[in-house]
């Protein structure tokens, strides 16, 4: 089904950055007017820009052998594209649309062992008034968030990694139609001390009549 993206245009970025669909660092697309005009009522975000323009771009390698990149956008977004079995447009398996909700920073130790123990995984998550429920559940009754570590490209060169706790949520707002809700806490190196935050985020599913390539 993803197959059959727009291919990018050259570039002259100097930053070795993942690239695919035609999405790349320093690149821009297009998400459907109406698409968005369509779903924005049923989901939490508001206003969502059609307009994009890619700022930096991350890579998660996954213990599985998959692998996630993310083009941060100047709208607060990101695309999310989750591939497994190999890195061509052939292996991709899912396509979202994230939007930032909420950041907290975490202050100590203490709320950051609660936050990864007990707060990020749970059955069901509750967010403006509307419940979530659990996608990555382990067999028994604790399904700890999945652990990565993202490797993040930006356009003045600067390379930076962050390690992050991750648990996945959706609840149904139409026929086949899902909107997600990731929670992470996530954990960067900033010289001798360690930058710990919550960040919450929602999304919904792209298809390839969705997003168009524009350069």
């Amino acid at each position: 089904m993803f197959s059959k993206w727009f291919g990018k245009k050259d570039t002259d970025n100097k930053v070795d950055a993942p690239e695919i669909m035609g999405l790349y660092l320093g690149g821009s697309f297009e998400i459907d007017p109406l698409k968005l005009r369509l779903i924005e009522p049923q989901l939490i975000i508001e206003n969502a820009a059609s307009q994009h323009l890619i700022q930096a771009v991350g890579e998660v390698h996954l213990d599985t052998g998959g692998k996630i990149l993310r083009f941060y956008t100047d709208d607060d977004a990101f695309v999310q594209v989750v591939m497994d079995g190999g890195d061509t447009e052939n292996h991709i398996t899912d396509v979202k649309l994230w939007y930032f909700f909420d950041t907290q920073t975490v202050g100590n130790d203490q709320q950051w062992q609660q936050l990864v123990n007990s707060d990020i995984s749970q059955p069901e998550y509750q967010l403006e008034q509307q419940t979530f429920s659990r996608v990555w559940n382990a067999v028994g009754e604790q399904s700890p968030p999945v652990a990565m570590t993202e490797k993040t490209y930006e356009q003045d060169g600067d390379v930076s990694e962050t390690d992050q706790f991750v648990m996945l949520y959706e609840r149904a707002i139409g026929e086949d139609e899902f909107e997600s809700l990731m929670v992470s806490g996530e954990e960067k190196q900033v010289g001798n001390n360690l930058d710990r935050c919550r960040v919450i985020s929602t999304g919904f599913n792209l298809q390839p009549a969705d997003i168009r390539i524009n350069g």
